[in-house]
């Protein structure tokens, strides 16, 4: 036969108190810092109004005053110029990881140091 629980003695997950006892959080602070930086977001969102305002303004402005009615070339320069927003956002998340990078190679070699200096 199965026992019985007496429900009425034991708390719920929601009556249960963090701050008392050994658990993982019971010293600890939350962390609310945001999981991606406000420049990074900052970035992001230029590159896409960039995105949006470069091919279509380069479009406008060219296919009347450079190609003389000729949307091909205009619509042609539009694709080229949303590629070379496209490329600078790869370059400029290239060059804002290579501080990291380079952190991580220095640690790892600081390490290394103090290890064949205890040898």
């Amino acid at each position: 036969m199965a026992s019985r629980r007496i429900i009425s003695q034991e708390k719920t997950l929601l009556e249960k108190d963090d701050s008392i006892g050994s658990s993982p959080a019971a010293n600890e602070k939350s962390n609310i810092a945001p999981a991606v930086p406000a420049a990074v977001i900052f970035k992001l969102l230029a590159f896409t109004f960039a995105m949006i305002v470069v091919p279509i303004g380069s479009y406008f402005l060219t296919v009347d005053n450079v190609f003389k009615g000729n949307s091909t070339f205009a619509g042609a320069l539009a694709a080229i110029m949303a590629n070379v927003v496209l490329v600078a956002y790869i370059i400029a998340a290239m060059r804002e990881d290579q501080p990291d990078q380079e952190e991580k190679q220095q640690q790892k070699g600081s390490s290394r140091g103090e290890d064949k200096k205890s040898r």
